[in-house]
């Protein structure tokens, strides 16, 4: 079982405007959960992300967070995702990594956990957020790049 899955993108805008699209509530549903139902996406939160399409709600603990440069939270990935305290049962941990580069801003999104899930949602969960992950970092390029 793998642990971890890596995407990486460049896009045209700075640092500020990529942190700003990851780590605000208004921002990243431009690109990632349809609604952010909760607080803020601040240190110690706990938001919940529903996507509408799939008629699907995770509840996620904001870890950790260092302006314009990196953003990390926990979650239940796939459909095994929870409404509740994520901390008490196995999760992973999503990092946002956002380097300037010469030809615009790196953005590194990695999540990493997978091999510690109970067997039955491993696979299933490493399955669909493979193909999640490009699919919505696709989405924050075209946001970015706007």
């Amino acid at each position: 079982m793998q642990d971890s899955i890596t995407c990486e993108i460049i896009v045209k805008a700075n640092k500020e405007r990529v942190y700003t699209a990851i780590t605000d509530p208004k921002e990243i549903t431009t690109w990632f959960p349809n609604v952010v139902e909760g607080a803020t996406l601040e240190v110690g939160e706990r938001p919940i992300f529903i996507f509408t399409e799939e008629n699907h709600k995770t509840q996620i603990y904001v870890e950790a967070a260092k302006p314009y440069e990196y953003f990390s939270y926990r979650w239940v990935p796939g459909s095994a995702g929870i409404v509740g305290d994520v901390l008490t049962v196995p999760n992973t941990l999503v990092e946002f990594f956002i380097e300037e580069q010469e030809d615009g801003t790196k953005v590194t999104v990695k999540e990493s956990g997978f091999a510690s899930l109970p067997p039955e949602v491993a696979e299933k969960s490493f399955k669909q957020n493979s193909g999640g992950w490009k699919y919505m970092i696709g989405r924050l390029e075209e946001v970015m790049n706007k």
